[in-house]
């Protein structure tokens, strides 16, 4: 029984995200139309919710972790012990989470912000630079972690505690009961998703794409065509597909302590040669900004202006977490057995958000240093911001 549903789930959900790919080839304009309404209506209608659900998984995971009565019991058996050290859990929660992302946004976001800021302030002001790294710490915080650890710990729960298939839809045994799940009704949540992994992983790829073309572009005059930009995708889907076959312990790890080595190193490197501090300074105030305004930032959904700005960043950013989950959240499910929900929820929720503060203060700094001409290119070409950064910065 099993075996069948996860052929016909793989199927459908194969059949579906071709049908949908080939949509976006054949007709792009008509593909363009059709998303870009679709994500209109859901954050002009729907950003309330987003704002709520975010909080919600906040609130949830502080108590779970912190203060309820299973903060002790452990994704596994009494007497297991986790599977990997902190560091290589941490390393793949980390490149699982962020990776993508924070490289493609680490200076173009609060440059975005700094230059164009909302509620009548003044760009590229000192009120600018505030606003700048508390939007960035809010959308790159504890609210996206927390949405991975909801879908993550639970699926971890059941997978590893009560023996249940490593399924999003194992997560809704004790709702609807094992035969629903084992039905059609389980067969429609795998099959959602599987699509939302697909949608999710293609936007984090086309990211890394198109900041790979540009940087070469930038530094190698190589042309930035639809053609090379396919190469790069075919050598990236070949190394993805490489460390998957490989296995966690051979492959994905492994690349994943790589990965976070490099980016460690980067950040301690361009923190040690400045402006070391002025990036101290904007991180702690605007770690403040963040913390005192945490509740506030999380519900503003632009109700009393700025509708347009609220609906393109920040519920945009929620609607992209909560589209990550199913597939951030299996993986971190994956690599968690034999810990607590308390050590869990801390690790999954604190630390890669911490990591995440500590480098759009860096490299948001970096770049409003630069000068204005700079700023206002890279915020234009937002995939070349971090060469255009890291060049303006070589030449001071």
């Amino acid at each position: 029984m099993k075996e069948t549903k996860s052929n016909v789930v793989f199927i459908i959900s194969v059949v579906l995200t071709l049908a949908i790919c080939l949509w976006g080839i054949i007709l792009p304009d008509s593909f363009g139309v059709a998303a870009n309404g679709s994500m209109n209506f859901l954050t002009t209608n729907f950003g309330w919710f987003y704002a709520v659900a975010m909080t919600a998984f906040v609130v949830f995971c502080i108590w779970i972790g912190f203060f309820s009565k299973y903060k002790n019991v452990r994704l596994g058996p009494d007497d297991s012990t986790p599977d990997y050290s902190d560091l290589t859990w941490f390393a793949m929660l980390f490149s699982a989470g962020m990776g993508v992302g924070l490289v493609f946004w680490g200076v173009a976001e609060p440059l975005n912000y700094y230059l164009a800021p909302i509620g009548g302030l003044e760009s590229a002001s000192d009120e600018a630079m505030r606003m700048a790294f508390t939007k960035s710490f809010l959308h790159w915080g504890i609210h996206p972690w927390a949405n991975y650890s909801v879908l993550a710990l639970a699926l971890a729960y059941m997978q590893f505690r009560k023996g249940k298939p490593a399924l999003v839809s194992s997560v809704f045994i004790p709702l609807i009961g094992e035969e629903k799940t084992n039905g059609w009704i389980g067969k429609i949540i795998d099959i959602l998703a599987i699509f939302a992994t697909a949608g999710g992983v293609a936007t984090s790829l086309g990211l890394g794409v198109l900041q790979i073309n540009s940087g070469m572009n930038f530094l190698g005059g190589i042309p930035e065509t639809h053609m090379v930009q396919l190469i790069l995708i075919v050598v990236l889907g070949l190394v993805y597909t490489a460390t998957a076959v490989m296995g966690v312990d051979k492959g994905i790890s492994k690349v994943c302590d790589l990965n976070i080595r490099i980016a460690i190193g980067v950040m301690i490197l361009l923190f040690i040669i400045g402006p070391t501090v002025p990036i101290l300074n904007n991180l702690t105030e605007g770690l403040g900004a963040y913390i005192s305004g945490l509740v506030s930032n999380t519900f503003e959904v632009g109700a009393f202006g700025d509708a347009d700005w609220y609906k393109s960043w920040t519920t945009f950013y929620w609607a992209w977490w909560i589209a990550w989950a199913p597939f951030t959240g299996s993986f971190i499910a994956r690599i968690s057995r034999g810990r607590t929900i308390g050590q869990f929820v801390k690790g999954v929720m604190f630390i890669p958000a911490g990591f995440s503060i500590i480098w759009f203060a860096i490299y948001g700094t970096l770049g409003m240093k630069c000068d204005l001409a700079v700023i206002k290119e890279a915020v234009t070409s937002t995939s070349t911001a971090l060469f255009l950064v890291r060049k303006s910065t070589r030449s001071e």
